[in-house]
């Protein structure tokens, strides 16, 4: 556990699952917006490092959860955890949109060398000196400790957008760079939900009296936006499209196990369960956290596979190499959704077979039953959450 009581072992995940559950009922849906401010988010359960990172899964939460809670009185809180998968999903059926969205950063980060002006304000924002209360705070507290209540991140972005004038693409980076539960769909999508890309149109404007209620009157920000101007869309949003194909692991073949941060926890899948694990490996994470995370996934899968090599963190351009000496005809790993570790790794699906190497991935049923529900807005979603949780459950 950090020391902001933030899980990055599933040990720790289930722990803090227990403690919340009594919250996680009506408490949750009517104080989960309150921000008591660093080290007091005690309304919101506090797990999205851990679940990130699937060293807990969706469907162990919402399992949990409803054998403690009904659905009706858990339903804000279901939701917000199929809120994730929703973000997931709609990206997934829309990738191009990823690397759309990096090209469009490198020109803006571009845009901070041309105009000093530009540059001035950006310097202001991300050093806390706004001279806005909240949104500097929320800046200190994101630098000290990796998180921001959800909430809070709506006003911080709508802040940023539409007060300060930065571009979204500049403030998604400077979150996703900072944030403890850092995830390329719902960052890169939410910043896009505020500045009123995603649901065209449809924005979020920061309100200086309901921010004032929902921090206990800690702050009282003046000058906010009272209109906003939505930015001109640089990125195409194309039509949604099936998954991506990818190649699934033969049950018989020997097998090098890789980690990443987009999954920890391999030994909960069933897929998994019997596979001839002759290696196991992980790539290195992006910081600190992701690093903790995946000491502890490695621990369990050399104990879930004891008599698998464990390699320990090996560079991907060495993975394939290392899976040939091991003896391995295949490399399978969770697949990979939308993002930089996607990046990374994709190329070995095409460099794989000229190595002997198959590049495999399993997927977890959680994402094959919701994905297809994530192809318009949440409500489409929405709409299937009760018989999604009765499937999950039979």
């Amino acid at each position: 556990m950090t020391e902001t009581g933030f899980p990055l072992s599933r040990t720790d995940a289930f722990q803090r699952l227990q403690s919340f559950l009594p919250a996680a009922g009506r408490a949750y849906a009517r104080l989960r917006n309150m921000d008591q401010g660093k080290g007091r988010h005690v309304h919101v359960s506090r797990l999205s490092p851990a679940v990130r990172r699937r060293l807990i899964t969706e469907a162990e939460i919402i399992e949990t959860v409803l054998a403690h809670h009904d659905l009706a009185s858990a339903e804000k809180f279901v939701s917000e955890v199929f809120w994730r998968s929703y973000w997931k999903g709609w990206l997934e059926q829309r990738p191009t949109l990823w690397p759309d969205y990096r090209a469009a950063l490198e020109r803006e980060k571009d845009r901070l060398d041309a105009s000093a002006d530009l540059r001035l304000r950006h310097e202001a924002a991300i050093d806390a000196r706004t001279g806005i209360d909240c949104f500097d705070a929320w800046v200190e507290e994101l630098n000290v400790t990796g998180y921001l209540h959800n909430w809070a991140r709506m006003q911080f972005a709508s802040i940023w957008i539409f007060t300060l004038g930065l571009p979204w693409e500049l403030g998604a980076a400077f979150l996703f760079d900072r944030l403890i539960d850092a995830d390329p769909a719902s960052n890169t999508l939410s910043w896009r939900w505020v500045a009123g890309l995603h649901t065209v149109g449809k924005v979020y404007l920061a309100d200086a009296g309901r921010i004032r209620s929902m921090t206990n009157g800690r702050f009282s920000p003046t000058g906010l936006a009272h209109t906003a101007i939505i930015p001109t869309d640089c990125l195409q949003t194309p039509q949604p499209a099936a998954v991506r194909p990818f190649a699934r692991p033969s049950p018989s073949a020997p097998t090098l196990l890789l980690l990443t941060s987009e999954d920890l926890s391999p030994e909960t899948s069933p897929e998994m369960c019997g596979l001839p694990v002759r290696a196991i490996a992980c790539i290195d994470g992006c910081n600190a956290w992701d690093r903790m995370a995946m000491a502890d996934g490695m621990e369990r899968a050399c104990k879930a596979w004891p008599e698998a090599d464990c390699l320990g963190i090996v560079e991907p351009g060495h993975l394939l190499a290392k899976a040939h000496a091991a003896g391995c005809s295949q490399v399978t790993t969770a697949f990979l959704p939308v993002g930089p570790v996607a990046d990374v790794l994709m190329p070995l699906q095409v460099e794989g077979p000229t190595r002997g190497v198959l590049f495999t991935e399993y997927m977890h049923d959680w994402d094959r039953r919701t994905w297809p529900h994530c192809r318009k807005g949440f409500f489409a979603l929405r709409e299937k959450i009760p018989a999604l949780v009765r499937c999950g459950r039979d």
